[in-house]
C-alpha cells in the first residue's frame, strides 16, 4: 500500500491536472458501481456499464476540471490555512459553488440520460432541493478538515475518496426516473 501511495505521489508531482482528472472520473464510476450493486440491488447481470461509463464521463470532464479548478481559485479568493481561513473558505464552497455544481451535475446526468429539457426541469424541480439538503448533512463537516489539514493538491482525491459514498447517493438521485 505503501509503494501505491508514492506511486501516487510522484505522479500528482508530475501531472497533477491529469491524476486529479483520472481519480475523480473513477472514483465517481466507484460510486455508480455501489450504487447499482449497494442501493438499487440490480445485480451484476443487470448492471447498465452505459450508465457507470456516462456517469465517469461527468467525472472525468465535469466533476475533475470543475471542482481541481474550483480549489485553485477558492484558494486564491481565500488565502491562508488557519482555522478561520478553512471556515470561511467552507462557508464560500458550500454557499456558493456548492448549489450550481450540484445543479450542473444533475441537468448533466439528465441530459444524458436522454431527458428532454421539459423532462430534466421537471426532474431537478423533484431532486434538486433534497439532494442540496443531502449535501449540507455531508459536506460542511469534510470540507472544514479538508481546507485545514490537506494540501492543495490533494483536496481534489480527499473529497473524491469521501465522495464514493457521496456519488453513490448522486448517482442514484440522477438516475431516478
Amino acid at each position: 500500500m505503501a509503494a501505491l501511495w508514492r506511486s501516487y505521489q510522484s505522479l500528482m508531482t508530475k501531472r497533477p491536472w491529469t491524476v486529479q482528472i483520472v481519480t475523480a472520473g473513477c472514483l465517481v464510476g466507484v460510486g455508480d458501481v455501489i450504487s447499482q450493486q449497494l442501493i438499487e440491488h440490480r445485480g451484476w447481470a443487470n448492471h447498465s456499464m452505459i450508465r457507470t461509463t456516462k456517469m465517469m464521463g461527468i467525472g472525468f470532464f465535469f466533476v475533475g476540471p470543475v471542482v481541481g479548478g474550483w480549489y485553485k481559485v477558492l484558494d486564491k479568493l481565500v488565502a491562508g490555512g488557519t482555522k478561520t481561513a478553512a471556515m470561511k473558505k467552507m462557508l464560500v464552497d458550500q454557499v456558493g459553488f456548492a448549489p450550481c455544481f450540484l445543479g450542473a451535475f444533475l441537468g448533466i446526468s439528465g441530459t444524458l440520460n436522454g431527458l428532454t429539457v421539459e423532462q430534466n426541469i421537471a426532474k431537478l424541480k423533484r431532486d434538486y432541493f433534497d439532494a442540496l439538503i443531502s449535501n449540507y448533512y455531508l459536506w460542511p463537516a469534510v470540507q472544514i478538515g479538508n481546507f485545514y489539514f490537506i494540501p492543495l493538491h490533494h483536496r481534489l482525491a480527499v473529497v473524491q475518496i469521501v465522495a464514493v459514498v457521496w456519488n453513490s447517493y448522486l448517482s442514484w438521485k440522477a438516475n431516478k426516473m
